[in-house]
């Protein structure tokens, strides 16, 4: 009998719990509710990371906090409760600041967290994650993405802290961060990294541009520049609740196993610069657009549905040789696209930027409505003196040349999943990210990467202080059988791979063949990547010491993957 009656109440329990997540689901806002393109595209407010002393450029030192507040995404949706980057609670902003430095102009930053005892959203615990002594706090720690910096600054994953540096991660070293900026000018981005929780702390608005910019190099190009012609769009997806809380599910795939960890975050509201499907209005001339795709996971297919192109100048943090004109541009999560858009092309009033890359990204489902719209422009009808323009060559960086490789690594993608078929957890080269270290490069070198992606999804490859350049993409011939071997013995020459590199090659786009960050790794194949870990512009040695503690790291850039646990550590030596 009293076994019976267990068994009813747990069975009226689970009834309890699905009525409730109905509940919490139908108070989800519909995007349907939200009229498209009322919101006016924000600037974000812009911090000089130097001072002007007589002409002179010089270091400058910030305090940047985050604050808990409330952000309005969309004029009729509630505030919304977010994590926000600012020098005060007024000022914060989601995305945060664009920092604003110059090339051998060094800038110091102090990020002091001034976040709540507790989170906004789920995080879940069976993942390796970042967890305060004292169990209150939120930890946070900020990498600065494309960053060529010291490794104390480097936003190393445990190097995590709370409020008041109350508590301090294992690998934490200093308060204040030392940005040197000695490398080429270029788009960054900066955005929290705390162990296991950097998919719950981006999500919630920790994130925000950083532009180097070099003057004596980039004015004669005669791009377009300044406040009004020059814009950082910082893009990403959100789901909401109709309080206005940003919502998130807090079920996991494999609740038994991971109680909230889901594989990827999608939303159905698309923001740009903190306003859900904004508009901005602009002159018949050329403008600058230096595009983040700061979302978890979604993947960005832009276009203009009156069929005007890009001119692509950078890809991630580095110009191109020379510009290339796309109708179409695929973005992966973190990846960045510096373009020039020349509305005096036209044919009409307005366009608007569309996205049609299917979420999971590249076998999953189609846009909607919602999804497929990004913002709108406003074109104003006459014409306008535009003295920009786009020369005919850009930067010339070093070419790769693979004689110059000191080592040559295999890189494997494992996803592994439990009985019902459901992801449990990502591993590159089959080890946690707690596992020994076992990429060691020298300081100073060139190495070639073969990065075998065994899993059906398209991994964004993500590597701290190395910049790389993509040579080749080949699918794997007989992959079960190759799989089968790796997953047995997780050793690629062992398995033979050069048996199964036999498939067809795809072509590296054109505008992704300079120097990257970021790449899109595909699905059942091999990337052979060029990776330096010097800088590309000149032959100097870094001004630091990147040998030492806390070390970096490599990652898959889908958050929800970096934090469960696709990431490994990455040490260099002398």
């Amino acid at each position: 009998m009293k076994r019976m009656e267990t068994m009813i109440f747990l069975v009226l329990l689970n009834l309890l719990g699905i009525f409730l997540a109905s509940m919490a689901e139908d108070k989800l806002m519909s995007p349907s509710k939200l009229r498209m393109f009322v919101d006016k595209l924000p600037d974000m407010p812009r911090i000089k990371g130097y001072d002007v002393i007589n002409g002179v450029h010089v270091p400058k030192s910030l305090k940047i906090g985050m604050y808990h507040k409330k952000w309005k995404f969309h004029r009729d949706l509630p505030a919304t409760p977010v994590f926000a980057y600012g020098t005060s609670k007024h000022t914060a902003t989601v995305p945060g600041p664009t920092i604003e430095a110059v090339n051998r102009v060094e800038t110091y930053i102090t990020w002091q967290n001034h976040l709540p005892s507790k989170h906004i959203l789920p995080w879940d615990p069976t993942i390796p994650t970042a967890t305060p002594s004292s169990k209150k706090g939120i930890p946070t720690v900020v990498h600065l993405h494309g960053g060529i910096d010291e490794p104390e600054s480097d936003g190393h994953s445990e190097a995590w802290f709370i409020k008041g540096f109350k508590n301090l991660g294992p690998k934490w070293t200093k308060k204040k961060y030392h940005y040197h900026n000695f490398q080429h000018p270029g788009t960054m981005y900066y955005h929290d990294h705390a162990m296991g929780l950097t998919r719950v702390n981006i999500l919630a608005g920790l994130m925000g541009a950083y532009v180097i910019r070099q003057p004596s190099v980039e004015g004669p190009l005669g791009l377009s520049y300044g406040e009004e012609y020059d814009h950082p769009l910082i893009v990403f997806d959100r789901g909401f609740r109709v309080d206005g809380s940003i919502y998130m599910n807090s079920t996991g795939n494999n609740p038994s196993i991971h109680p909230q960890w889901q594989p990827e975050y999608f939303g159905d509201a698309i923001i740009v610069n903190g306003k859900a499907w904004p508009y901005m209005r602009v002159k018949r001339r050329k403008y600058r657009f230096r595009i983040i795709n700061a979302s978890n996971a979604r993947f960005f297919k832009f276009f203009f549905t009156n069929n005007m192109t890009f001119i692509h100048v950078a890809s991630d943090s580095a110009y191109h040789e020379r510009p290339v004109v796309l109708h179409d541009l695929l973005l992966a999560p973190s990846e960045i696209a510096d373009v020039i858009v020349d509305f005096s092309k036209s044919k009409s009033n307005s366009t608007i930027l569309a996205n049609d890359a299917p979420y999971p990204y590249p076998s999953g489902d189609p846009v909607n409505e919602a999804n497929s719209k990004v913002m709108k422009f406003i074109i104003e009808p006459h014409h306008v003196v535009d003295t920009s323009r786009v020369p005919q060559k850009l930067m010339k960086y070093p070419s790769p040349s693979v004689s110059e490789a000191s080592n040559t690594r295999y890189i494997a993608f494992y996803e592994y999943a439990s009985d019902i078929d459901e992801p449990t957890h990502l591993y590159i080269n089959g080890k946690s990210f707690e596992a020994p270290v076992t990429e060691m490069p020298r300081v100073g070198t060139s190495e070639i990467w073969n990065i075998i992606n065994l899993t059906e999804d398209n991994h964004p490859l993500h590597i701290h202080l190395g910049l790389f350049v993509v040579l080749d993409q080949t699918e794997l011939i007989n992959e079960e059988e190759f799989k089968t071997c790796m997953m047995k013995l997780n050793d690629a020459i062992k398995c033979e791979i050069s048996k199964y590199t036999h498939g067809k090659t795809t072509e590296v786009p054109v505008h992704e063949k300079g120097w990257k960050n970021v790449y899109k790794m595909m699905p059942g194949h091999v990337t052979r990547i060029f990776v330096r870990f010097s800088y590309i512009h000149s032959n100097a040695s870094y001004p630091f010491d990147a040998t030492a503690e806390p070390g970096y790291v490599y990652h898959c850039h889908i958050l929800d993957h970096e934090d469960n646990v696709m990431m490994r550590p990455l040490k260099f030596i002398h």
